[in-house]
C-alpha cells in the first residue's frame, strides 16, 4: 500500500512472477501448463523445504491487465497440485 492507503500503482503490459507452491514439482509443472496454455511463460526452480516435502517454482509471464493477472492467479491456485500462490 501506499501513502494513501490505496493499492500500489501497477502499469500494464508487465512482467509478473508468480510463486508456485506444492508437494510434487512435476504435478506443479503440469498445473501451470495447463494454467497458463496460451500464454508464454518461463518456469524455473525457487526453493524446497529443509525436509523436501514441499517447493516452489516461480513463473514468470507477460500480464496485460489487471483481470489478466488475477485469473491467471485463480487458475493457478485452483489447481490440486497447487497448495500456495505468492
Amino acid at each position: 500500500m501506499n501513502e494513501e492507503g490505496c493499492k500500489p500503482r501497477i502499469d500494464y503490459p508487465c512482467c509478473w512472477v508468480y510463486k508456485v507452491i506444492g508437494r510434487d514439482p512435476e504435478a506443479m509443472r503440469s498445473a501451470i501448463a495447463e494454467a497458463m496454455a496460451g500464454c508464454a511463460h518461463a518456469v524455473t526452480p525457487s526453493r524446497s523445504s529443509r525436509s523436501g516435502a514441499y517447493h516452489c517454482l516461480n513463473v514468470e509471464t507477460t500480464v496485460e491487465s489487471e483481470p489478466v493477472r488475477l485469473d491467471l492467479y485463480e487458475r493457478l491456485r485452483r489447481h490440486p497440485a497447487v497448495l500456495m500462490v505468492l
